[in-house]
């Protein structure tokens, strides 16, 4: 039996999805290993109610008394990345012995260098499984002169993260080429794995649920984190202006923003826009009774990465509209597997346009994108089909 160590900054029972693929691996794992998880207490997305259950585990699950920040501040992400990795690195130093390899999915950039040190001394193996790219993604929306001198300054922390990694896992096509330029990474050392969904939660709610809409209206639905990253302060203005009569505009999820984006609904009171609350299991329900999902992400966003809620809405059947940068992963998945319309971020014109489209788009057509999309989502985003691959990864490091 192998000694495994999972390093995951997100673990259930927060709902997002690389919380669940960690506690998939570390369940998987543990049926012919000795695996233990090291996590901090939940608190993604902000807003959610933890409801915390005593579950018996099959591996050892190490709650770490870290310092967490689920409000997007800067300094306060500072901190806990940097209080998660100085925990994990104690962890890491008194018991080296007893591991044999690594698997970390835990913030960026302090606390990944903490952890890979650790590792590094005591010669331990370490898969890194990148969700997004830092510090590209945290200088997106900073003055062009800023941003440059940002990236010089923490670029070298990636640089040293990735290039003392045993192994890199990346999301998407384009994630990988991108680290391979960057980085300098050999193309052998990243393997790109996309995030799953566990496709059986999808499937099971259709047979065992024979849902009937609750409501006249058109749906458009988003559900996901509501953070920055999103634009669903845009999606809303948009969506005002219209002004579909028959038509409502649900969002779903909780995050940073969210009171921020009720406060602006409260400008478009002639608008039906309502904010639900998800309760951990039941996306699959919530998305069942929407017509069309919204995947808006702002400019630069989506350029090396795919949101966990794309994966999410094609397994629901539902056709999508997509608000995301050309030649993007996100875009490129959606044409490829024709489940919806893809149109350029922040571009309020053509989302206008785009949401007169859809809401008279044909019955027949919303449902043929919508089994296109869980078609190809099956081949590509299933736990099934990538569940797998990670676990290969980490056994074949030994």
């Amino acid at each position: 039996m192998k000694k495994i160590l999972i390093i995951s900054a997100v673990f259930p029972p927060e709902p997002v999805v690389s919380a669940q693929i960690s506690y998939a691996l570390a369940a998987e794992l543990s049926k012919s290993n000795i695996v233990t998880v090291l996590c901090p207490q939940p608190t993604r997305p902000l807003g959610f109610n933890f409801e915390i259950i005593t579950t018996r585990h099959p591996f050892h699950k190490v709650v770490l008394d870290s310092y967490t920040c689920a409000e997007s501040r800067l300094l306060g992400r500072v901190r806990e990345s940097y209080s998660f990795g100085k925990a994990c690195r104690q962890y890491i130093e008194t018991n080296y012995q007893n591991i044999e390899v690594i698997y970390m999915n835990a913030w960026p950039l302090l606390g990944q260098i903490f952890i890979v040190r650790a590792a590094t001394k005591y010669k331990i193996k370490i898969i890194s499984h990148v969700q997004d790219i830092y510090p590209e993604s945290f200088t997106l929306k900073m003055p062009f002169f800023l941003k440059g001198l940002i990236q010089k300054i923490l670029l070298p922390f990636d640089k040293y993260v990735l290039s003392n990694s045993t192994h890199v896992i990346a999301i998407s096509n384009n994630m990988k080429r991108y680290l391979v330029e960057t980085r300098k990474l050999k193309e052998g050392d990243i393997s790109v794995i996309a995030n799953w969904q566990n496709e059986t939660d999808f499937i099971d709610f259709k047979i065992d649920e024979d849902h009937k809409s609750i409501s006249d209206n058109f749906i458009f639905m988003y559900l996901g984190n509501i953070g920055p990253v999103a634009g669903i302060e845009f999606l809303i203005e948009c969506f005002a202006g219209a002004k579909l009569e028959s038509a409502k505009l649900v969002v779903a999820g909780s995050g940073s923003t969210k009171k921020q984006c009720q406060n602006i609904s409260l400008n478009y009171l002639d608008s039906k826009i309502e904010f639900w609350d998800v309760p951990d299991g039941q996306v699959p329900k919530i998305q069942s009774i929407a017509d069309v999902m919204l995947l808006p992400v702002k400019k630069g966003a989506a350029l090396s990465s795919i949101p966990s809620k794309l994966p999410a809405y094609m397994f629901s059947k539902k056709p999508i509209m997509a608000c995301v940068d050309a030649g993007s992963d996100t875009a490129e998945t959606i044409i490829q597997a024709g489940c919806g319309w893809v149109i350029e971020p922040e571009n309020k014109v053509q989302l206008i346009k785009l949401f007169k489209i859809v809401f008279s788009e044909t019955e027949e057509s919303k449902v043929e994108k919508g089994e296109n999309g869980f078609a190809f989502a099956m081949q590509r985003f299933s736990k099934r089909a990538n569940l797998k691959k990670i676990i290969n990864l980490i056994i074949g490091s030994f």
